[in-house]
């Protein structure tokens, strides 16, 4: 039997055990603004639960996820990513011992919780997931930026950044339409651009990475497995790829775009092939593949790490694997 559900509690502190991590996930958005807002708009919004249930039908015709049971507008679907991290949540605490704290920036009881000391005190692995709107125009405070900084100087931190995908971000509507073909998700619209808040903290932390596009990974031929990662593994000092071949499928990825050049500072761990089948104009401009997993060494202004993996990379809403699941440990007991 599994444990009785808590909500709207405050959090309860992880006392620190040597050897093992303490992990929390923050999700960047405001819940209250990405769920009322208005599904006549086209761009920059999820899905209502009904527009999920419509595309992924018979997937949500049970009846735990009928009106009666479960929100049938975009809270449901945020709801959706809530419960697709639990398998994350579980097999992270089998490896650390510790439970998985989970935060929202505005919660759905309106509640504000800003990245502190309250979530940072008994944290030593920090997933902050950009799955906010651009639209919503989040944005760390000064007071937060200086306490992720203070944090990282703590040794043996991890800040792993997630910003999601950035689909439609030009006015040439025909791109859009392309870039919309080449996903073939029908519940992302031709505009959905993420991560304002994950790109506030790259621009404070000094991080040289913007994430673009959306891209669809390629499969393995005559399956619906994703192809398997193109892994650098001898810059792998932090063991994350050991016993991983693929992350997740997703239909529209990010790029995780280096703004300087690849060096010590920061390196590219693992890249993603593309479906080259369908076009794109990061398939035009001679891409055969994206960057999917970053690693940022300690340095001076540091000591903790700084690692680089889309949220979906921790969701179960299209899958998993063994591979996944492996990706999950070695994050989890990260030295």
């Amino acid at each position: 039997m599994s444990s009785a559900r808590t909500y709207n509690q405050s959090h309860v502190d992880r006392p620190y055990t040597p050897g093992k991590r303490r992990i929390s996930i923050y999700w960047s958005w405001s819940y209250p603004w990405e769920s009322q807002r208005n599904t006549a708009e086209l761009d920059n919004r999820f899905s209502t639960m009904t527009e999920v249930r419509q595309v992924a039908w018979p997937a949500y015709e049970t009846p735990e996820y009928d009106a009666a049971h479960f929100l049938q507008g975009i809270a449901g679907t945020l709801e959706l990513f809530h419960r697709s991290t639990l398998d994350f949540q579980r097999v992270a605490g089998e490896v650390t011992g510790h439970p998985v704290a989970v935060f929202q920036r505005i919660d759905q009881a309106g509640y504000k919780q800003p990245i502190d000391e309250r979530i940072l005190a008994d944290t030593d692995t920090l997933l902050v997931f950009g799955l906010d709107h651009l639209l919503a125009q989040e944005a760390a405070a000064p007071e937060e930026i200086a306490a992720i900084q203070q944090w990282l100087q703590r040794e043996g931190t991890c800040l792993l950044l997630a910003p999601h995908h950035d689909v439609g971000f030009t006015d040439d509507l025909k791109q859009r339409q392309v870039e919309f073909e080449h996903h073939g998700d029908p519940l992302v619209p031709r505009q959905q651009r993420f991560g304002a808040y994950t790109r506030s903290l790259m621009s404070a932390l000094n991080v040289p990475v913007h994430n673009v596009y959306g891209l669809r990974p390629a499969v393995v031929e005559g399956t619906r497995s994703i192809a398997p990662l193109t892994a650098f593994r001898d810059l792998d000092t932090p063991h994350l790829l050991d016993n991983v071949t693929t992350f997740n499928f997703h239909p529209h990825l990010p790029h995780y775009e280096l703004t300087e050049p690849e060096g010590d500072s920061v390196r590219l761990l693992a890249r993603q092939p593309i479906e080259l089948s369908r076009p794109h104009p990061f398939i035009e401009a001679g891409n055969t593949e994206f960057n999917t997993l970053l690693w940022l060494p300690p340095n001076d202004v540091r000591a903790g790490d700084i690692v680089m993996a889309d949220s979906t990379n921790f969701t179960t809403l299209f899958g998993g694997t063994d591979s996944l699941a492996n990706f999950w440990r070695n994050l989890a007991a990260m030295k």
